[in-house]
């Protein structure tokens, strides 16, 4: 059986986190390709090679540490938000080098550890996995692009002579990723752990109402077409309808708006906006779906205004594999006995891409007030050492009954 070492463990995750300190709590400043993440990233292979593992960047800049060939893979992602917590990936990615670091000490089952690039999102939706799974195509990922306009093809120059060739996923006979949860769920209940059975669908549009610009002091309201206002009666029905199909794991979000011409003396002529949603069901996210079109829609018939849907981005739903999600409930229940639960991810993780190649687990620990994606994300340490000492385990148990 092995036995971490808690303080090791720790210890690397303060280290980690020197890399782009924002100065600010616990926060830090590492977004992909930036000098703060290729530094960390270089640091973590050299942690991969005292861990007897083999380091290999591939073209996009996911760090492998290779053991033997059907070997379990562990790992997450060491970028960042802009502003970001110091545990939002680091986690999963010093937990795998710490168990990685046991068995190359005391011997145990053969693991890879990974380290994902671009899981944030700077150009696109996680990634460097989406890559690595060839969900997207190196040559179309190059045209993306950051809000400063920078392609991703001119960020991954910055990689210098790190990489070589992509690594086969046949290497490989599973994946775990332990990651903190990023809600509130595990925090309020008291659980240490959380053992996901799913990662939930995500659904993204662009939806653009077209009004007519005109003065705002002098257009009467009954013959405006205001787009915004648009906007404010499509969010108000919304919300009125989606009250008897959702469910508490369903969540719907319009996170960006842009008004034009976004002058305080001028009657909006075009709303644009993002409409997203997430639900664990592919059934109920098509359907939501539809409901979206048909009250935007209808907004724009009943005021006279027109309007354009974008093309309609999403992943789907992934289930964890069955045999890796009994190995986390085994060892949860042998490691903070009575203190777990199962739950669905709410939030996008590399292990939605990797499942396109082989099977996946995924276990949360608790975050402290359910704030992430912030300078005060954080987790006390003994959650974080369940959480490594869980992952250990269901290792440990899901190699001994694959062998």
């Amino acid at each position: 059986m092995l036995n971490v070492n808690d303080k090791r463990f720790i210890n690397s995750l303060n280290k980690l986190r020197e890399f782009g300190m924002s100065g600010v709590g616990k926060g830090v400043v590492r977004p992909s390709y930036s000098v703060s993440d290729l530094e960390a990233r270089d640091w973590i292979a050299t942690k991969m090679e005292e861990a007897g593992l083999e380091v290999s960047f591939d073209p996009v800049g996911n760090l492998f540490g290779l053991g033997p060939s059907g070997s379990l893979l562990l790992g997450s992602h060491s970028d960042s938000q802009p502003e970001g917590g110091w545990l939002d990936g680091s986690l999963g990615v010093m937990a795998a080098l710490e168990i990685a670091l046991c068995v190359k000490e005391q011997g145990g089952p053969p693991v890879s550890v990974v380290n994902f690039q671009d899981e944030e999102g700077r150009f696109g939706v996680t990634t460097g996995s989406a890559i690595w799974s060839e969900k997207v195509s190196i040559t179309e990922a190059d045209n993306f692009v950051d809000i400063n306009g920078i392609k991703l093809s001119e960020a991954r120059k910055l990689l210098g002579k790190r990489p070589s060739n992509f690594i086969s996923s046949k290497h490989f006979k599973g994946f775990i990723e332990l990651h903190i949860e990023q809600g509130p769920r595990l925090f309020e209940s008291g659980d240490k752990i959380g053992v996901v059975s799913s990662i939930v669908g995500i659904r993204n549009m662009k939806i653009t109402f077209e009004g007519e610009q005109n003065h705002a002091g002098t257009t009467p309201m009954h013959v405006r077409k205001d787009a915004f206002q648009a906007l404010s009666l499509f969010n108000h029905k919304l919300n009125e309808r989606l009250r008897n199909v959702v469910t508490p794991q369903t969540v719907w979000t319009i996170g960006e708006v842009t008004v034009h011409p976004n002058a305080s003396s001028i009657v909006p002529g075009r709303a644009t906006f993002s409409m997203q949603w997430r639900d664990p069901e592919l059934e109920r996210l098509s359907k939501i779906e539809d409901i979206v079109i048909e009250i935007a829609q209808d907004v724009a018939d009943s005021n006279g205004l027109s309007v354009q849907f974008d093309q309609v981005l999403g992943l789907d739903p992934v289930k964890m594999d069955l045999p890796l999600f009994n190995a986390l409930e085994s060892a949860a229940e042998d490691i903070v006995k009575g203190r777990w639960s199962k739950m669905h991810s709410g939030a996008l993780h590399d292990a939605t891409n990797v499942a396109r190649l082989m099977p996946v687990a995924m276990l949360f620990v608790p975050s402290i007030n359910g704030i992430s994606h912030t300078f005060g994300e954080d987790t006390e340490d003994e959650d974080l050492i369940s959480g490594l000492r869980v992952l250990t385990r269901a290792v440990e148990y899901y190699c001994d009954k694959s062998n």
